[in-house]
């Protein structure tokens, strides 16, 4: 990781007439990142400001490309059983409390807060295909990123509510898989950093085993890491519903 947090660009060249624009590098992006159908076991580690480690271990599924995603927590024992629904790429978000046996929907504006307290947010961890309509895509150029050539795509808002004024996706050249993602504030600051690392095949698909979200004002970061995924699931149609939260 730390190869990838202390990057250089070493090159940095003009484009090409053979080259894709910025819509079909976005287009080829999200459909790497969001497959049809997902179910896998993750270990999140939220690194605090004083160091402190918190960890969590949920099942997490996804369907529609990404459009629907459910999480069930497993650790630690405080939070085992509870869940989170998201429907329309984190613009609907329900939270299941074991212990109150309660749903509760959260406020439109909950998808900009951290997800328990971590680096990501909610819309960082379901935005999907929301991308196409809220960011106008422009290819900068290729930088070489931790020895791989990329893509510079950078990601202009559409609007003053995005919770981003810009996005900047190193998609790499020979697959256009993202490998880093850097997010900037309404003041055009660099505010955090995501990492795609450890990319493997898995059943046809690539796969990015660990994913680190480091927080460059506050210092923190957050780390999230498949233990197993696999593509071959399918849900019914009423998998991602409020009433199967409470599972």
């Amino acid at each position: 990781m730390k190869r990838l947090l202390l990057y250089c660009v070493v090159l940095f060249s003009t484009l090409s007439a053979t080259d894709p624009g910025g819509p079909e590098i976005l287009n080829k992006i999200i459909d790497l990142m969001n497959p049809e159908n997902a179910k896998g076991v993750m270990e999140q580690t939220i690194v605090t400001t004083s160091g402190d480690k918190r960890t969590f271990k949920y099942e997490t599924y996804m369907g529609n490309r990404g459009e629907s995603s459910l999480m069930r927590y497993l650790e630690p024992s405080r939070v085992k059983g509870n869940a989170m629904l998201m429907t329309g790429f984190s613009d609907n978000i329900w939270m299941y409390n074991r212990r109150t046996d309660r749903v509760r929907k959260l406020a439109s504006s909950a998808k900009n807060q951290k997800f328990e307290g971590s680096d990501f947010t909610y819309e960082d961890m379901g935005s999907g295909d929301s991308w196409k309509d809220e960011y106008t895509p422009v290819l900068k150029g290729i930088e070489k990123i931790d020895r791989e050539k990329c893509y510079t795509l950078e990601l202009q808002s559409k609007s003053d509510d995005n919770s981003y004024k810009k996005m900047i996706c190193f998609a790499r050249l020979e697959d256009f898989f993202p490998i880093q993602i850097d997010y900037y504030d309404e003041n055009n600051i660099l505010k955090k950093s995501l990492y795609l690392e450890n990319i493997v095949t898995i059943e046809g698909i690539l796969t990015p085993m660990k994913m680190t979200m480091r927080n460059r004002l506050d210092k923190t970061e957050t780390v999230m890491e498949y233990t197993s995924i696999t593509y071959d699931v399918e849900f019914d149609k009423f998998y991602f519903t409020e009433r199967n939260l409470k599972k």
